[in-house]
């Protein structure tokens, strides 16, 4: 069951649109879903919200402590409200997926994400969940900073913001426990349009001038 949700983000207007704010989007579209306000707390460092469920509250937090220092958010409360990492989704950007992409999986390594590396160090554990938006790679790992903080064009924040879209439809379930169907969901492909039926071409009426 999921009872904290982090959205990885850079505070401040200049870096809003940007790619590596994809999870601030997720969290501020949950919390329109569920109807919850994020304010500033001062002793989690970030904006936090709180869902009152009937399994008990969903905490929502979007850190205030730039990319690299997240789990300086993370962690604070995590350990108040005694939120194992298994019950913790992180969503966050990620290079290796393209817009139109996404990934849940719980564990496994950061991957050169300085968010989720300073997340893991907080808790002593990479054992919580992570739902990685596709925002694409440059081409180049030279290029990779200024290509998070710049504003992806407008088909490539579409992909990403439907992304947002189908991945909320799973949080029920991630809510309830289900992180098993809501694996499937998430990663759930479209169905093909069905090819279009042949028609049949009438025959040919018969020649009235034929004896």
């Amino acid at each position: 069951m999921i009872r904290l949700i982090v959205g990885l983000g850079n505070p401040g207007p200049e870096y809003e649109d940007t790619r590596h704010n994809a999870g601030f989007w997720w969290v501020d579209a949950a919390a329109r879903q569920l109807g919850v306000t994020l304010s500033h707390d001062k002793a989690y460092h970030g904006l936090v919200g709180r869902a009152n469920l009937p399994g008990g509250p969903l905490w929502l937090l979007k850190p205030l402590t730039f990319m690299n220092l997240s789990g300086k958010a993370v962690s604070p409360l995590a350990r108040f409200f005694k939120i194992e990492p298994s019950q913790l989704l992180v969503v966050h950007d990620e290079l290796d997926l393209l817009p139109g992409q996404m990934k849940l999986k719980q564990g496994g390594s950061p991957a050169g994400h300085n968010g989720l590396k300073d997340i893991h160090a907080q808790l002593g554990s990479p054992d919580y969940w992570r739902l990685r938006l596709g925002i694409g790679h440059p081409g180049h790992r030279a290029e990779v900073a200024a290509y998070v903080l710049r504003k992806p064009p407008a088909a490539e924040r579409e992909a990403i913001e439907a992304n947002v879209e189908t991945s909320l439809k799973a949080l029920p379930l991630m809510l309830d426990g289900a992180m098993d169907r809501a694996l499937q969901q998430v990663h759930a492909k479209p169905a093909r349009p069905n090819k279009p039926r042949p028609v049949a071409t009438p025959p040919a009426p018969d020649d009235p001038g034929e004896p």
